[in-house]
């Protein structure tokens, strides 16, 4: 195949409330996020990648982790989260058993995770790698 290419493929998804969106990537997070001409959002990673943000008005969260941030440590990074006001625990401990910060320790079966949510609910995460 010659039309179909991989070149500029980027991810995306939605939440319901792009403004909520565009202040909690931006300034919460720190991330580079543009409004494109469309009026939704181009999150643009340090990698190089980008993912579309998009407002959807039956938006439903994700039921699985849409972005994953390794971090060499995490437990400095789930500070600076909760400093930033993210909530980091929000599985139970019968769901992840955690500590009180919310980091899953993988002790040699994965790694040290933390999970925590947008505006919209997604899931998102911190990991150490």
């Amino acid at each position: 195949m010659t039309a179909f290419t991989a070149e500029g493929a980027f991810s995306g998804f939605s939440v319901d409330d792009i403004d909520a969106a565009e202040a909690f990537y931006g300034s919460t997070l720190g991330l580079d996020v543009q409004r494109n001409a469309m009026g939704f959002l181009d999150l643009r990673l340090p990698s190089g990648g980008s993912v579309l943000i998009y407002a959807k008005p039956n938006h439903e969260p994700a039921s699985f982790t849409i972005l994953n941030f390794p971090v060499s440590d995490i437990d400095a990074a789930v500070d600076e989260l909760i400093d930033r006001g993210v909530t980091t625990k929000i599985y139970s401990d019968a769901e992840f058993p955690s500590d009180d910060r919310g980091i899953v320790r993988g002790d040699g079966r994965g790694p040290d995770i933390a999970w925590f949510r947008d505006p919209a609910g997604n899931v998102l995460a911190v990991l150490q790698v």
